[in-house]
């Protein structure tokens, strides 16, 4: 089956789980106000593409290419982001609730997580150094063996990472959370 081509090309409010996407490569697409809920995503390739205001929950993305891909007040519940295609990978997370998803193992540097809901989200082996997690969430959130050198965690809330099994060098954090770095210690800072 051949596979489609988009460029520059703007989707507005289309509910894909009606209309079936055509799998191919998007580059420099917007996408918005589309639902992509359920759906299988296998074969897509979105570079430099933008989402906002969509609903990605619970799609399958086994071998989708995400390059600079932005995600702006979207919804991506559940998505397992360990099953993308890694070859340039590269995500811009603002506004996004990405609660029950996973980047397990992932080499994703320098990412941007702004205003996001991460409750749960699964972190673990992951390559996050130098990503910013601005004013987020995390509750429950699972970092276990993930590399965090020189993230910033100064604005977010509800973390608990063990620096003894998590690499934090030169990341920051700011005095009023810093407990969440000693959450297992089961101790109380006022």
């Amino acid at each position: 089956m051949k596979k489609e081509y988009y460029f520059d090309k703007h989707f507005t409010t289309i509910n894909f789980s009606e209309n079936t996407a055509q799998p191919g490569e998007y580059e420099n697409c917007t996408f918005e106000n589309c639902s992509f809920t359920g759906i299988e995503l296998t074969g897509f390739s979105f570079d430099e593409c933008t989402f906002n205001a969509c609903d990605l929950s619970n799609t399958k993305i086994l071998g989708t290419a995400f390059k600079e891909a932005n995600f702006n007040n979207c919804k991506l519940i559940g998505l397992q982001f360990d099953q993308c295609n890694p070859f340039l990978l590269k995500f811009r997370f603002s506004n996004c609730q990405l609660n029950l998803s996973s980047f397990y193992k992932l080499k994703i540097k320098d990412t941007l997580f702004e205003s996001c809901s991460l409750h749960e989200v699964d972190f673990t082996n992951a390559d996050l150094s130098g990503s910013v997690f601005n004013n987020c969430d995390l509750t429950g959130a699972i970092f276990d063996r993930t590399n965090l050198e020189k993230a910033d965690f100064r604005s977010s809330v509800n973390f608990s990472i063990d620096p003894e099994i998590n690499r934090i060098s030169k990341a920051c954090f700011s005095v009023e959370t810093v407990g969440g770095l000693l959450n297992k210690y089961n101790i109380f800072i006022e």
